[in-house]
C-alpha cells in the first residue's frame, strides 16, 4: 500500500487525490484499482495527496461548497515559500529581496488538481466509478502561483463566486469555516487537527512566521474574509506546505484508510 506525495499518478483515472480534510470518501475507488490490475490483486493500491499549494486552497473551498452549494469561479494568487522547491530549492541571488511570479507546471496543478478534488466519485455508466472534475456544477479556477523569500508556510489569496443567489456574507462565511468539520476529525484520526480551519479576525493575519505551526501545521488558517466586488468573498488562507500540504496528508490518508478497513495491521 502506497501514500505518495509525488504528482506522478495524481492524473490516475483510477488513483484518488485525497486532501484528508476534504474527500477521503474518494478511497472508495481502492476496490476498482484493485480489480483493473493486472492480473487483479487484493492488497496493494495507491493514494495520492495533493500539490502543496492546492492542499491549502481546497479545505476552505471543500468548506464553503458544503455550507453554501457549489463555487462557479475562483481566482488565486499564491505566494509560496521557498521550502515548497525541494532541495536545493531556489537558488539564494534569486529569491533574496525578490519575488519570483513563475512556478513552473503549478498553475495548471492548482486549476486542475482542484476539480478532481472537490468533484464527486460517481457511477461512469459501464459499472465503475469515475471522478466527475466538477461536472455537474462547472467550476472555473484561475491561478498565479509566485515563489516569495519566505523558508515554510504558502499564503494565498483567494476570490469565490457562488452559484447561489444571493451569496453569503462575509459573516455567514466566517462562521462556515470556523464550524467545518471534515471527516477525518469525526473519525477520529490521530494526526487531524483540532480545528481544520482556525479563522482570524485580527486584518494582519494570517502571518507564515506567526501561524505556520499552529496545531503542527495540520489545518489551515483564512483571515481577511471579506466583500470582493468583482466577484462575491475574498480571503487569505495560510497552509504549512511541509506538514499538512505533503507528509502530514499521507500520513492523515493513511490513518484514514484504516479506520475504513482497506489496511489491516
Amino acid at each position: 500500500m502506497v501514500f505518495s506525495n509525488a504528482k506522478s499518478y495524481r492524473r490516475d483515472p483510477n488513483v484518488p487525490l485525497i486532501v484528508p480534510l476534504v474527500n477521503t470518501s474518494h478511497l472508495n475507488i481502492i476496490p476498482q484499482q484493485h480489480a483493473l490490475h493486472s492480473p487483479p490483486i487484493k492488497k496493494g493500491f495507491i493514494v495520492t495527496n495533493a500539490n502543496c499549494s492546492t492542499t491549502g486552497v481546497v479545505i476552505p473551498l471543500a468548506a464553503l461548497e458544503r455550507a453554501f452549494g457549489p463555487i462557479e469561479s475562483c481566482i488565486i494568487t499564491t505566494l509560496q515559500a521557498i521550502s515548497g522547491a525541494g532541495y536545493p530549492g531556489v537558488p539564494s541571488l534569486d529569491i533574496f529581496d525578490n519575488v519570483v511570479p513563475y512556478i513552473s507546471g503549478e498553475e495548471e496543478k492548482i486549476e486542475w488538481e482542484t476539480l478532481k478534488i472537490l468533484g464527486e466519485l460517481s457511477d461512469a455508466g459501464d459499472g465503475n466509478l469515475s471522478f466527475d472534475m466538477h461536472a455537474r456544477t462547472p467550476l472555473r479556477v484561475s491561478a498565479s502561483c509566485t515563489r516569495v523569500p519566505v523558508m515554510e508556510g504558502h499564503t494565498e489569496t483567494v476570490s469565490v463566486r457562488f452559484a447561489r443567489r444571493p451569496a453569503p456574507s462575509p459573516q455567514q462565511v466566517s462562521e462556515a469555516l470556523a464550524a467545518f468539520i471534515p471527516v477525518v476529525q469525526s473519525a477520529g484520526c490521530p494526526s487531524a487537527p483540532r480545528h481544520a480551519i482556525w479563522v482570524h479576525e485580527e486584518p494582519d493575519r494570517p502571518q507564515p512566521r506567526l501561524d505556520r505551526t499552529f496545531q503542527q501545521g495540520a489545518g489551515v488558517s483564512v483571515g481577511r474574509v471579506r466583500q470582493c466586488s468583482v466577484l462575491d468573498i475574498k480571503f487569505v488562507v495560510l497552509s504549512n506546505n511541509v506538514n499538512i500540504g505533503a507528509a502530514t496528508s499521507s500520513i492523515m490518508n493513511a490513518e484514514m484508510a484504516i479506520l475504513k478497513g482497506l489496511v489491516t495491521l
